[in-house]
């Protein structure tokens, strides 16, 4: 990853305090995104005009909310929460790569019960009404870091309901008559720990997830590649503050900067409060088809 400083420092949304300090990495948006309170999982639209992500900042109307930022001159501006957030939670939200779309979670009253998964259609500027994805993803558990792929055929997200390996699952979804239908489990990640907030690297041929480490409390990104038949060889990802016992989660890739993206963590420095977002460069893994029908395999 030290490629990854000539990238942050040449293109990266960034203040100038920040990149003296820039390591491997950059803070993103430092006091317009990442502000001393909690921030996750920046998505970035396609054309790069905005960016949102979920925060438990002051201002929206409940707990966890999903604020927007539009970018102009290569800054992120004008912070706002999104005009569909309820008293409820909304959090973790993705971009379709068609831009279409943000998927999003939510526990507003409505759903199956826990946190359910959603979508919102992209007007312009603006939102339409937010959609729930249905009883074949929903659960009256939780779910979660919801995730379609390039052509919109899967959906890729996080559950810890239904007969898992434990906790938190990674499971697949295909897409089918205007809505999902449950796949079944990601083949080769899932384990006693949490597994969420996965990511497609390589055209789905490799895999970047969060696993959470109930005896530590950290949570680390791992990558792993397609054997052809299965996600292996889960290696900790080697960012500097990726670390066992830290809080590392929630890689999004950039569809507007390829082979750039972002990642929400905590690091010694740049540092602006809980959990900031930064903008990384993409880990490389290359793996085989197999894995993802319809992507490839």
């Amino acid at each position: 990853m030290k490629r990854a400083l000539g990238v942050a420092v040449a293109c990266s949304l960034l203040c100038g305090p920040a990149l003296a300090q820039l390591a491997e990495y950059g803070i993103e948006g430092i006091w317009t995104v990442s502000t001393r309170d909690a921030e996750l999982r920046g998505s970035v639209s396609p054309d790069g005009k905005r960016m949102v992500w979920g925060s438990d900042r002051a201002g929206g109307p409940g707990g966890g909310d999903l604020w927007q930022a539009r970018s102009e001159d290569k800054r992120w501006l004008d912070p706002q929460p999104l005009p569909f957030n309820t008293p409820a939670l909304e959090a973790e939200p993705t971009f379709s790569v068609d831009g279409r779309w943000l998927y999003f979670v939510s526990d507003r009253a409505g759903g199956a019960g826990g946190r359910d998964l959603y979508r919102v259609a992209v007007d312009g500027d603006g939102y339409g009404q937010p959609e729930w994805l249905g009883a074949a993803v929903n659960t009256d558990a939780d779910e979660g870091s919801p995730l379609p792929s390039a052509d919109g055929q899967w959906l890729l997200f996080a559950s810890n309901g239904g007969h898992g390996q434990g906790g938190y699952d990674l499971k697949l979804a295909r897409s089918a008559g205007g809505g999902f239908v449950l796949q079944g489990p990601v083949p080769g990640v899932n384990s006693g720990h949490d597994e969420f907030d996965a990511a497609w690297l390589d055209g789905g041929r490799a895999l970047a997830f969060a696993r959470g480490d109930a005896e530590t409390g950290g949570v680390r990104v791992y990558l792993a590649a397609c054997d052809g038949r299965q996600y292996a060889g889960a290696t900790p990802w080697t960012l500097s503050f990726n670390t066992e016992g830290g809080y590392t989660r929630a890689l999004v890739a950039d569809p507007s900067r390829p082979g750039e993206g972002t990642v929400t963590g905590s690091a010694r420095s740049p540092r602006a409060g809980k959990t900031d977002l930064y903008r990384i460069v993409l880990p490389t893994v290359r793996g085989q088809d197999g894995c993802l029908a319809g992507q490839g395999g």
